[in-house]
């Protein structure tokens, strides 16, 4: 490569920040060169440490990484970030997918339509996907009958647990039943992910939702290619995670969920804030960003309801879990030297409320938490615990029942789903454990899993300076060796880091030693290939006996064993293993090389957490609680440890486990998807080339890329490469029988036909092995291209003559067709005009006849028309002279209308005189003279319009028959006078109206002008009936105006009839006065003429006469002082006789008058006053 570099070349070279950054070369000085980065750095360096770039790459980066033209690290690290740049996720490095995870949403890379037209497409076709490799894995297992599994690796945070999701949906979409069809297999499955990650799920330090198990899906197929069952198998929940996270961290989402639950059920489990809880307040990360866990909480509610957990193992489930969170609040102070007890009423409070969750006795509990018994042969001793043992003993009760609920949840999946015993194939789908790592620039070195411990950060002490991802693993680097360090790298991390180890030499055997293995194998010319190989690592771990695991199941056996005494023994057993290093000045740590680095671990807690069992205590307790689901989560002892004694080992379970994984993916055809956290801030559109370089490095796939490319990444046996290309080069088969060929492709000459084939098609770099044929990249697809080609003109050749055949017979069977068709069109073609010419002949005819009755209408028509026209002319000229008529008569009208004008006013007078007439009436006390005066006035202006009504009716009369729009005679009929109501002067005139309107009619009624035509009758007929629409018009607008003043008439009428019987009632209130006081005068004259000697002088006398008005009306104003004379108005309307008017004299009787002292000479002077 040196050679290949000189002044102006485009290179990359390495930089601290970018990894690799792009310059062009200056200079070349011997070995070393200096180059002028893109940035404007000058850069000296060596030759070796240089790689070209390639100026005509495409500028949105290659799909398949293998089609690179210089295929190096900062090739590979541009055209992920170019893609990247471009939100094209999903890059090819052969059949491995790469994916990077764009922290955002891509809704569009996973919708129905994207899925279909991935289906059945061959891998290469279309754009990189997930769905391409889980659709090639599909297809794989249809067509060949054999099982695959997709293996999804990465750190955490880099997208695995979503991919799984995609391929299970993919899965779905094409084994999946009809979408009528409920609860259907693959829903149950796809449904299952919403429980697990609300119970597995937390977040971490750099993801948001880390799995906290290992998870293997297989998913099974009926021989239809559809779903039908599937199996869930987890491993290693992080049980340490419900009692101690720390910062920036979360517990499991469950407790969150169910904080957030409607306010009625956080009252069922007397629940809420999560800061108030010990769980869950170690970290002040309560929330996550965009997500809304009361929204996430009846998701999780619903997918139980899918995969068949009723509502009351929901209950259930979610009253342990509420009775965890309220166990972490129990805190204890010490009692005397070595006892505990509850600290204060708030943990009595919440011991109360776990007691009632779990249904079981609360002294029980509390005796269970603060008390151990210790079996001796002669008894059973009863051990108090000091604080910190019942914290622990607190703690340890809470991860059993989490444990035992989350293996209960799997089960009860598993058994909802279902497992189909006669599916011969199946697809597994693993997504387990990721790793990250933090790095310091420092002396004291430790390594940790902090994401997938126990603690996911430190108390890191004075300085911690960066953070960077190396090889998967946590590495902190402090600057004080005796800083505390609360995470512990202990039993759990031991663990996963084994499990990785396992998946790497998986994908080791897979891509590296299967391909060398088969290149020595074949015995071609091959260049062997240096790796990293893990197998010392595995065997220094599980190898039986002397493996880190036997030794320490060992241990375990004797029970005075301390992790000091394990630690010890792994000393002197691994003192001279290359993969083994013991700290200096350690006592109980020890660190292991793994593939992707070193870590060391601290065997504090090996021996306790590699035994499997329960506090006695905690399993007696929980056994006899009340819910039979939480009992059955604790059987009894006697029923769950076998009689044998032998503890079970947590370590060999696991290892077990991993083996039965390992011998599945092992029987399958593996299939790849390498995830890849493009930045450690989980944020979308940034790419850091230093943390993305390091991924690639320690997840192999720059190992791959190298091995693939510079190695044979296809291989075929003989007889299936020229059973498949033999057609390119057909002279290499004999030329006799079919059984004849069939021998030859067998025989041994098959390396020489092959050889043949690719001399004849000019391909080169092939190798050719002892059983199979090796080709370079590419060349397989251009082989098939050849032969597609090959074929089609072939199938051209064969379509030609096919087609040329197929044409004759089709045009045969036209051409005997079309002479049938012919004869029998042509009869019934003859037939048909035949018809047309009768149907001709008889239209003429009726024609002639239809047109001759036309011509007579229309004669008749015209003259009707004439007739009609003349009729409008002669009703017209008599209409006009009616007209001019009564507008002459329009001024009688309008003195009629002053006259009603006039009568109106009267009319208000007379209202206003009997306003003042009711005044009177009050004031009775007024003279009687003022009051006759005023009697008579009303009675005389009452009378005057009763006398000029009947001068105005006839005037009426004549204004609403000028009014009317009908002929002359009708005029003249109505016009008529009435007797009763018209004067004779005023029946004279109307009559000699109505013979003048006669002789007028008479005269218009004269023929028509000679001199009209039949032409011009038309245009006639059109002006009359134009006139004759206004005339009645203008007739309709009188008769309105008439109406008018007919209602107003009425109007009028009716307010004089109401004005005359407001007088009449006027008249009558009198008369009932007079006749009133008429009476009280009589028992005055009564009472006056009673002889009383002891009554005083007497007051004014009152005489009461009574007298007819109609005899004489000027009696009553000159024989009294004062009188109340009767209303003048002498109306024919009133019908009760008017009663006669009493004349009223009153003199006074002073004391000068009567003088009498004796009761005669009163009674004499009152009859001398009367």
């Amino acid at each position: 490569m040196p050679q290949e570099i000189t002044a102006g070349s485009h290179v990359w070279v390495e930089d601290q920040e970018l990894a690799w950054v792009d310059g062009v070369v200056t200079s070349v000085n011997g070995n070393e060169a200096e180059v002028e980065t893109i940035n404007g750095n000058q850069v000296t360096t060596k030759l070796s440490k240089l790689y070209p770039k390639d100026m005509e790459a495409p500028d949105t980066g290659v799909d398949d990484m293998t089609k690179l033209s210089y295929l190096h690290e900062p090739a590979v690290l541009h055209n992920l970030a170019t893609r990247y740049g471009i939100k094209e996720i999903y890059t090819y490095c052969g059949n491995i997918l790469i994916a990077i995870n764009p922290f955002q949403a891509l809704s569009h890379l996973y919708d129905t339509e994207l899925m279909d037209s991935y289906k059945g497409a061959q891998l290469g076709d279309r754009s990189p996907h997930v769905f391409a490799i889980t659709d090639v894995a599909y297809r794989a297992m249809n067509n060949e009958g054999k099982s695959n599994s997709i293996l999804v690796s990465g750190e955490s945070g880099a997208g695995k647990t979503e991919t799984t999701k995609m391929i299970m949906r993919y899965l779905a979409y094409l084994g999946g039943h009809a979408a009528a069809e409920a609860r259907t297999v693959e829903r149950k499955v796809l449904e299952s992910n919403p429980v697990l990650e609300a119970f597995g799920n937390a977040k971490t330090v750099r993801n948001n939702n880390s799995s906290r198990f290992g998870k293997f899906v297989e998913i099974q197929f009926d021989g239809r290619g559809q779903i039908s069952g599937a199996a869930i198998r987890t491993y290693l929940l992080e049980k340490s995670r419900v009692c101690q996270i720390s910062e920036p961290e979360r517990n499991y989402h469950c407790f969150y969920l169910l904080c957030a639950a409607p306010p009625k059920e956080i009252e069922k489990y007397k629940l809420g804030d999560p800061k108030s809880f010990h769980y869950l307040n170690q970290s002040s990360c309560y929330e996550l960003v965009g997500v809304d866990d009361s929204h996430d909480y009846l998701a999780t509610k619903k997918a139980m309801d899918i995969v068949g957990i009723s509502v009351e193992e929901q209950d259930a489930i979610f009253r342990i879990v509420a009775a965890i969170l309220h166990l972490g609040n129990i805190a204890f102070a010490l009692e005397g030297e070595d006892s505990s007890v509850l600290e204060d009423e708030k943990a009595k409070f919440h011991l109360q409320v776990a007691a009632e969750l779990l249904m079981c006795d609360l002294e029980a509990l509390e005796t269970a938490l603060c008390k151990r018994n210790m079996v001796t042969p002669e008894e059973v001793i009863k051990r108090s615990l000091d604080p910190l043992g019942a914290a622990i003993s607190r703690d340890g009760l809470a991860k059993t029942i989490y444990a035992r609920l989350f293996d209960w949840l799997v089960k009860k999946i598993n058994v909802s789903i279902g497992q189909d015993p006669d599916s011969k194939c199946l697809i597994g789908v693993l997504d387990i454990y990721g790793f990250e790592s933090f790095k310091t620039s420092r002396s004291y070195a430790f390594t940790a899993l902090l994401d997938d411990g126990p603690y996911s950060a430190l108390e890191l002490g004075p300085c911690v300076v960066k953070c960077t991802s190396l090889k998967g693993y946590e590495e902190l680097l402090l600057f004080e060796a005796n800083t505390k360090c609360l995470a512990e790298i202990g039993f759990e991390q031991f663990c996963i880091n084994f499990t990785n180890e396992k998946l790497q030499q998986h994908f080791n055997q897979h891509v590296f030693k299967m391909e060398q293995s088969v290149y020595q194998e074949e015995e071609i010319d091959w260049s062997y290939i240096d790796f990293v190989d893990n197998q010392d690592v595995l065997d220094l771990i599980e190898k039986k006996p002397g493996g880190i695991i036997s030794l320490l199941d060992e241990t375990c056996m004797f029970p005075k064993s301390t992790h000091e005494t394990f630690a010890q023994k792994l000393y002197q057993t691994f003192k001279d293993h290359k993969r083994f290093v013991k700290p200096k000045l350690a006592r109980t740590e020890f660190t292991i090389v793994h593939y992707a680095g070193e870590v060391q671990y601290q065997c504090d807690q090996f021996l306790d957490k590699n035994k499997d069992y329960i506090v006695p205590e905690h399993q007696e307790l929980l056994s006899t609680s009340k819910c039979s689901f939480i009992a059955s989560l604790f059987p009894s002892l006697n029923a769950e440890t076998p009689k044998s004694g032998k503890f079970s080992s947590i370590g060999s379970r696991f290892k077990l486990q991993l083996q039965q994984l390992m011998d599945i993916l092992n029987s399958t055809e593996p299939h790849y998807i390498r995830c890849i956290k493009p930045n450690s801030d989980l944020r979308p559109e940034i790419f850091e080339n230093v943390s993305v370089l390091q991924q690639l490095r320690s997840g192999g796939v720059l190992e791959a890329i190298r091995v693939k490319c510079e190695g044979y990444p296809t291989n075929r046996i003989f007889s299936e490469f020229l059973e498949r290309f033999s057609i390119l080069a057909p002279e290499v088969l004999k030329e006799n029988s079919a059984y004849e060929v069939i021998a030859f492709i067998f025989s041994v000459e098959e390396n020489v036909a092959c050889k043949s084939i690719m001399e004849k098609v000019g391909l080169s770099n092939y190798q050719i092995g002892k059983t199979k044929i090796f080709l370079r990249a590419g060349q397989m697809a251009e082989l098939d291209g050849r032969k597609a080609k090959l074929l089609g003109e072939s199938a051209k050749v064969i379509q030609k003559q096919v087609r040329s055949r197929i044409a004759r017979k089709r045009y045969v069977r036209i051409q005997t067709a079309s002479i049938c068709i012919q004869t029998v069109l042509r009869g019934q073609l003859a037939c048909e005009s035949l018809k047309f010419r009768k149907r001709t002949a008889a239209a003429v005819k009726i024609q002639k006849s239809a047109r001759r009755k036309s011509a007579s209408r229309k004669y008749t028509n015209i003259k009707s028309s004439a007739i009609v026209v003349q009729t409008g002319i002669r009703a017209m000229v008599a209409h006009n002279e009616f007209r001019s008529k009564m507008q002459n008569r329009s001024a009688t009208i309008q003195a009629a209308e002053e006259e009603e004008k006039d009568s109106g006013k009267e009319e208000k007078d007379i209202g206003i005189e009997e306003k003042d007439i009711g005044i009177e009436e009050k004031d009775a006390g007024k003279e009687e003279k003022d009051i006759g005066k005023e009697e008579k006035d009303s009675g005389k202006e009452v009378e005057e319009p009763e006398d000029k009504e009947p001068e105005k009716q006839p005037t009426v009369k004549v204004q609403e028959k000028e009014e009317l729009p009908d002929p002359p005679v009708a005029v003249l009929e109505q016009n008529k006078p009435d007797k009763t109501d018209v004067s004779p002067d005023k029946e004279q005139e109307v009559t000699e109206e109505s013979n003048e309107l006669y002789h007028i009619v008479e005269e218009i009624s004269s023929p028509i002008q000679d001199f009209l035509t039949a032409e011009d009758l038309p245009s006639e007929v059109e002006q009359l009936k134009v006139l004759l629409i206004g005339e009645k018009k203008r007739a309709d607008e009188y008769q309105k105006k008439h109406a008018e003043a007919q209602e107003l008439s009425e109007q009028r009428r009716k307010k004089l009839e109401e004005t005359e019987k407001k007088v009449h009632q006027l008249q009558e209130s009198l008369n009932r006065l007079l006749f009133s006081m008429s009476e009280q005068f009589s028992q005055l004259k009564t009472i006056l003429q009673t002889p009383s000697s002891s009554k005083p002088a007497s007051p004014p006398i009152a005489r009461v006469d009574y007298f007819d008005n109609s005899d004489n009306s000027d009696a009553s104003s000159t024989g009294s002082d004062f009188a109340f004379p009767a209303s003048g108005r002498n109306s024919a309307n009133n019908s009760c006789p008017r009663p006669k008017a009493p004349q009223v004299h009153v003199k006074d009787a002073t004391a000068t008058e009567i003088t009498g002292t004796a009761d005669s000479d009163k009674e004499g002077a009152f009859d001398d006053y009367f």
